[in-house]
């Protein structure tokens, strides 16, 4: 059956069920303005609220069958859009949550010499250190390993981890100074 414009409700809800593409497209355009804004109400952007409503659709065409024609085509899928988006919010609520740090009235500003330096500094200094405290350093730091996974890594006891770590920090303490001494003009 051919959809344009002037389909009922009813039609595109018939072909949505039979999986038909075009009333799906129909049905989505039908539906697209009043429920992009309510995207737009709880997203940051418009990337963001598109997401959120393509996810929606995704959900009204999987879950078509489950529509009860006791209520509007409308309201149903608002109520799923409005679900997703709230979904949205809570999943990056709980993100933003873990990333929270407490902070402290009085707590002293300690200045890094990392801060002020570059990635690729950074990358050089790793690279002065001997390979396999640079590998310990930057699986431990960097990337997160613990000394028991790195030690079965490299075949050793955590013990022989832990200091390859303290010896590539003492190198590190070191480095920085003489990278001071280049860059301060005193």
């Amino acid at each position: 059956m051919p959809y344009d414009t002037g389909s009922t409700d009813d039609q595109l809800l018939d072909g949505c069920r039979r999986g038909e593409r075009l009333a799906q497209r129909r049905l989505y355009e039908r539906y697209y303005g009043r429920n992009m804004s309510v995207c737009l109400r709880y997203a940051g952007n418009r990337e963001e609220a598109l997401e959120i409503l393509n996810s929606a659709f995704l959900k009204v065409f999987q879950h078509i069958d489950r529509y009860q024609p006791s209520g509007t085509l409308a309201a149903w899928i608002a109520r799923i859009v409005f679900n997703t988006a709230m979904d949205h919010i809570r999943s990056r609520r709980t993100y933003r949550e873990q990333i929270r740090f407490p902070e402290k009235a009085d707590a002293p500003v300690v200045s890094d010499p990392l801060d002020a330096m570059s990635g690729e500094e950074i990358l050089r200094l790793l690279h002065q250190l001997p390979d396999t405290q640079r590998q310990i350093f930057s699986l431990y730091v960097i990337d997160g390993y613990r000394h028991k996974e790195i030690a079965e890594l490299f075949g050793f006891d955590e013990a022989t981890s832990r200091w390859h770590l303290a010896q590539a920090r003492k190198q590190l303490r070191q480095l920085f100074p003489s990278r001071q001494a280049m860059t301060d003009p005193t």
